[in-house]
């Protein structure tokens, strides 16, 4: 059963907090979104939250990519006249139910501006480790069908 919860992500502002990824975007820009982006595929899959990671864009439109064909993950990347805040906040504000929001940033006048709306923070700390939880959640159920799948073959066939 899917969340109601709506996870909003910060990218640029992630990307500048997280010690490894910040290292990582003075390399490869790309990369980096995509590190992040596979690390928060981790909560969008453990917990059926539905995820939405925005980045600033250069472009004059809104870009939006789906992870996996998956409706509920969404990349989107604003368009050059608008923030990943401004985006945010736009989403946020037209939630049906905004306490459903969590927004991710350390930003913290977007945090203010957020909070106002009815949206709930989420520290860049706490959303690394709400990551590493469901990476471990994803890890353990990955091993539970590895047990059992070499149970299963070395069963005889009859």
């Amino acid at each position: 059963m899917a969340s109601a919860k709506h996870l909003l992500v910060d990218g640029p502002n992630i990307l500048h907090a997280w010690p490894e990824l910040r290292s990582l975007l003075r390399r490869d820009r790309s990369a980096a979104r995509s590190q992040l982006t596979g690390r928060l595929a981790a909560i969008h899959d453990a917990e059926a939250v539905r995820l939405t990671l925005v980045f600033d864009g250069r472009g004059p439109e809104l870009i939006f990519e789906r992870q996996a064909q998956q409706e509920t993950f969404t990349v989107l990347y604003t368009p050059s006249k608008f923030t990943a805040d401004d985006i945010i906040e736009r989403l946020v504000a037209g939630a049906a139910a905004p306490g459903d929001c969590h927004v991710a940033t350390a930003d913290q006048a977007e945090r203010r501006i957020i909070e106002g709306l009815g949206a709930q923070w989420v520290s860049p700390e706490d959303l690394a480790a709400w990551c590493a939880r469901a990476e471990g959640r994803t890890a353990a159920q990955a091993a539970g069908l590895r047990r059992r799948n070499a149970q299963e073959w070395q069963r005889p066939v009859s």
